[in-house]
């Protein structure tokens, strides 16, 4: 009998899921408030000054990039969401700062050895197959000057696991947010079928990202180039297991090519 082969991939419909109704329902989240708050935590986390080279990879709708760029910083935004770039420009220009916002995909990185640092916030990193996912990380290290930092900031899996709930359920003003949860142990792959209830209109959007505890992504970093890997809570605190999210902060060494 043959042994079962890898597991496919499961669909991602990126257009889908990144849209206005991702905004909608996540604008809590992403409110002023809370995107102050995430902004200081990648100032202090990735020891940032004003005159830096700073990548913000996978940005979104600028909310932490127009706010570096306010800092002192020279920031530049990539991300496959056009309509997220449209955004952080129309915020930018609001604010009166220049962000360099470009469209792309960070396994392909256009530039080498460009950053002093790159910042990965909120969970947009592990859309991929695993391979392709070594890959945005080599991308990664390669954009960055020798002694660069890179963070990434996402799902902590042990809490995760330890309170996993198949469903999930955001009410917005009447408006239904429902994600239907599967685990893949074989893959380390959360799984979910988004089912999105608004102004009377239902659809579904399926999507998947790769989950990670602390040492199988900081080995990934290391075999990627980077030098040394420390991990810790959003706001600097030590790891545990009732941190809700985690961060990886690498660093690329002094001696690396560019």
């Amino acid at each position: 009998m043959r042994p079962p082969g890898p597991p496919e991939t499961p669909p991602f419909e990126a257009d889908e899921l990144f849209d206005d109704d991702y905004l909608y329902f996540y604008r809590n989240t992403h409110a002023d408030e809370q995107s102050e708050t995430a902004t200081d935590r990648v100032w202090k986390l990735l020891e940032l000054q004003p005159g830096m080279d700073l990548l913000d990879l996978c940005c979104g709708t600028g909310r932490i990039a127009n706010r570096l760029a306010a800092r002192g910083c020279r920031v530049t935004g990539l991300d496959r969401s056009a309509r997220f770039l449209e955004l952080a420009r129309e915020d930018a220009r609001a604010r009166g700062v220049t962000v360099e916002y470009v469209h792309g995909d960070m396994r392909e990185i256009p530039w080498a050895g460009r950053f002093d640092r790159v910042v990965n916030w909120f969970t947009a990193f592990g859309y991929f197959d695993d391979e392709e996912n070594r890959r945005a990380l080599g991308a990664a290290h390669a954009a960055l000057r020798p002694g660069g930092l890179l963070l990434i900031e996402t799902l902590h899996r042990d809490r995760m696991l330890r309170n996993f709930r198949p469903e999930g359920v955001v009410e917005r003003d009447g408006d239904y947010m429902i994600d239907h949860h599967r685990f893949e142990v074989t893959t380390g792959r959360m799984v979910v079928e988004r089912v999105l209830i608004r102004e009377g209109r239902v659809r579904r959007v399926r999507w998947f990202v790769r989950c990670f505890p602390y040492t199988e992504l900081r080995d990934w970093l290391l075999q990627a180039g980077f030098t040394e890997v420390r991990g810790c809570q959003p706001d600097g605190e030590p790891l545990t297991l009732d941190s809700p999210r985690m961060v990886w902060i690498a660093r690329k060494g002094e001696g690396a090519a560019r």
